[in-house]
């Protein structure tokens, strides 16, 4: 019998050979941490809903940043409530809304570690959707009027990257328009330009507390089964001056990110979504997988698909599992 012409089994036949010729490289580099800020002072809550995650207030978050910063971790992405919503979701713009007072904690601490900050107003509105509501319906022009507003505050706070998720058109450009007619030249916009309408978002809801009050999300948010819709929501990002395009949830939309990776040269981010890591988190509680071996196999499988950065949950206990 004649050997294989080709033996691939010489590449995988050690630790270091496989080392050597890996195709794909993952690095805390590559990762943004969420953080959730609430109004109060010296918070450290355990959301109940997300394994090892936390709700800290203004005064603490900076400690969690800085640990966040010594991992490698480049960048964390700020999530706030407020202390009353309304029917415009105000707090969101307020300067000194949680938000606000922690980028300015973050940014004395870790001056280093780039805020992000989620603009949006379903955390904000006693309705739980992302714009005003007008007769039951998302007003898409003055909801824009209002991020940009939002956006601003938290540059003006120190942010060092926007990053709209609410799903309105035109948003982005509503946005971009506001940082540089008030000289924020430098600050960058991350833009959730694929954001699905996904049943995986369930934990963090429950965190925001930001379910909608009447109705759905599927008006602004991208219906699953559109792909070439995806694209387009991407260019228009771009061309509006998105600096940073993501698509969100990661795992059941690892073709949207291979298809924007093909198509464009702004970097791609991927949301590892609340309910992505959960759904690992109980299969591992429940002895169904290793969650390491889980987690790291998922992160792969997101930077492969082509994202440059990947926004997970798990990016502490990733970043320490590729120290060692």
């Amino acid at each position: 019998m004649s050997f294989p012409e080709k033996r691939l089994r010489r590449l995988r036949a050690s630790s270091s050979m496989r080392r050597l010729v890996r195709q794909i490289s993952l690095s805390p580099d590559n990762f943004i941490y969420p953080l959730f800020v609430r109004p109060g002072q010296g918070l450290k809550e355990p959301i109940k809903s997300m394994t090892d995650c936390f709700g800290f207030s203004p005064d603490t978050i900076a400690a969690e940043a800085a640990e966040v910063a010594a991992l490698g971790i480049p960048a964390v992405l700020l999530f706030g409530t407020p202390k009353k919503k309304d029917e415009k979701g105000s707090e969101a713009w307020a300067e000194d809304g949680a938000v606000q007072r922690a980028i300015r904690q973050i940014k004395k601490a870790c001056p280093e570690l780039l805020v992000i900050t989620d603009v949006c107003l379903c955390a904000y509105t006693t309705h739980g959707h992302c714009g005003i509501v007008k007769n039951n319906q998302i007003d898409n022009d003055a909801t824009c009027e209002l991020l940009a507003k939002t956006a601003l505050s938290h540059a003006q706070a120190g942010a060092d990257i926007v990053a709209p998720s609410d799903m309105m058109d035109g948003r982005v450009k509503f946005i971009h328009e506001a940082l540089e007619e008030n000289g924020f030249h430098n600050t960058a916009i991350m833009a959730y330009s694929a954001k699905y309408a996904s049943a995986f978002y369930g934990p963090f809801r429950d965190v925001a507390d930001s379910a909608p009050a009447f109705g759905d999300r599927k008006t602004y948010q991208m219906d699953p089964p559109n792909a070439k819709q995806a694209m387009m929501e991407i260019e228009m990002d771009i061309k509006e001056g998105a600096d940073i395009v993501m698509v969100k949830p990661a795992l059941c939309y690892l073709d949207i990110i291979r298809r924007a990776k093909d198509r464009f040269d702004t970097p791609i981010a991927a949301y590892n979504v609340s309910g992505e890591y959960m759904m690992l988190n109980s299969a591992a509680d429940a002895g169904l997988l290793e969650k390491e071996a889980a987690m790291i196999e998922t992160l792969y499988a997101i930077k492969r698909a082509g994202a440059d950065i990947i926004i997970t949950y798990f990016a502490k206990q990733a970043a320490k599992l590729l120290r060692k």
